[in-house]
């Protein structure tokens, strides 16, 4: 996994979350530009935990609990076979 993956999932996580704040703000009725620069430098820091945790793990190869909690997916279904008669 290269520098532009890490940089992907650094994006997907803070465009949302800034977004998401934004709309807080907004739906405060605080719009202030202040506002918004508060709503970006959390949504940078709270995506930059996210993602140097995740890289961490990567990194040490350590086990992933909430991607041991997903299940296989199940083989696919074979039909009954009828008997020859």
């Amino acid at each position: 996994m290269g520098p532009l993956f890490w940089i992907k999932r650094y994006l997907l996580a803070a465009v949302p979350l800034f977004a998401f704040l934004a709309a807080v703000e907004w739906a405060k009725g605080t719009t202030a530009p202040a506002d918004i620069a508060s709503a970006a430098i959390w949504a940078a820091v709270a995506a930059a935990i996210f993602t140097g945790a995740a890289w961490n793990r990567y990194r040490k190869a350590l086990a992933c609990a909430a991607c041991d909690a997903v299940p296989p997916k199940p083989a696919a279904a074979q039909a009954p076979r009828r008997k020859k008669k």
